[in-house]
């Protein structure tokens, strides 16, 4: 048995901002991709894999079955086939190892599901990201659901608010352009749950959660409508000014050795970082109106093109 590939995610505008309700832009990237398996001869990386996998099926027994129920049989007789989950998507790299394993287990075991195939109305969206938020709990005690969604449906998602989210269509990728946006890699990884309480720490502080309105979101849902309608000077514009307001309120999320490589990207314009997904490791997100200036400046690092201007 080999399952279906699903695909890292990217979010590309929108962290912490949609746990207050921003604009978010969330594409498939599959360049990283996992998919359930059955082994034919057992190797550590494996017996980790499957051991893992035996736990999050432990959780998912516990979900509502009005909500959401599997076909535990099937289920468990590959599991006593040491199934596990073979996949190069990085964990703790905020690219959705766990949305990619959440939405491997809904396609292959869940009853009565919502495929890629049908009229995915607002309700059908909200009711899987539903489904999603509580499967993938099991790993970071709280989960949006959008990660697994991406990956379940491998198609771009506009969050325009917790309530409302659809499938949307990107500009395409211009190959021969200049622009890029870029992953750098901090060799760190990182955990979503302390980042996540550190901002809902912040977020009690009046003038963090000014900060949040008046400034970051603003500016992110900004980012948002230009990327789409491919309004590439007042993408940059607001993009510089997201990097600076991160670097200036997301201090912990960013790891300490790249604060000065953030403001040099944003004094230089070669390049404008951001984070990608909780931060605190893992990949950082850059944009360059020119990606050979900013592979020059950034030649310590290695670097993986997302999506070409």
């Amino acid at each position: 048995m080999k399952g279906p590939l699903f695909f890292a995610k990217i979010l590309l505008f929108g962290e912490y901002g949609i746990i207050k309700d921003s604009k978010g832009l969330s594409i498939p990237y599959n360049f990283y991709r996992g998919a359930l398996k059955i082994p034919e001869k057992l190797t550590p990386e494996i017996v980790t894999s499957h051991a893992k996998l035996s736990a999050f099926v432990k959780h998912l027994k516990n979900l509502d079955s009005e909500i959401v129920n599997f076909d535990w049989d099937r289920l468990e007789d590959d599991l006593s086939k040491k199934m596990y989950f073979d996949s190069s998507i990085p964990q703790g790299y905020g690219v959705g190892s766990s949305g990619a394993l959440v939405a491997a287990i809904y396609d292959q075991y869940a009853f009565c599901k919502i495929t890629v195939l049908e009229n995915l109305t607002k309700e059908k969206l909200q009711y899987l990201k539903k489904v999603f938020s509580q499967m993938e709990s099991f790993f970071h005690g709280k989960s949006s659901g959008l990660d697994p969604l991406n990956s379940y449906l491998s198609l771009p998602i506009l969050i325009n608010s917790k309530e409302h989210i659809e499938t949307t269509g990107i500009p395409s990728q211009f190959a021969a352009g200049k622009g890029a946006v870029f992953l750098l890699d901090s060799g760190i990884t990182g955990k979503t749950a302390p980042m996540v309480s550190i901002f809902m720490e912040n977020m009690k502080k009046e003038p963090f959660s000014t900060m949040m309105r008046d400034e970051f979101i603003k500016c992110s849902d900004a980012c948002v409508e230009d990327f789409l309608k491919g309004n590439l000077s007042s993408l940059f514009k607001n993009i510089k000014s997201l990097s600076a307001i991160v670097l200036k309120n997301f201090e912990p999320m960013i790891p300490m050795k790249f604060h000065k490589l953030w403001q040099k990207g944003i004094e230089t314009n070669d390049y404008y970082l951001k984070l990608c997904g909780s931060g605190g490791g893992g990949f950082i997100l850059g944009f360059t109106e020119d990606f050979e200036r900013a592979k020059k400046a950034l030649k310590e690092y290695s670097l993986e093109v997302v999506y070409h201007f």
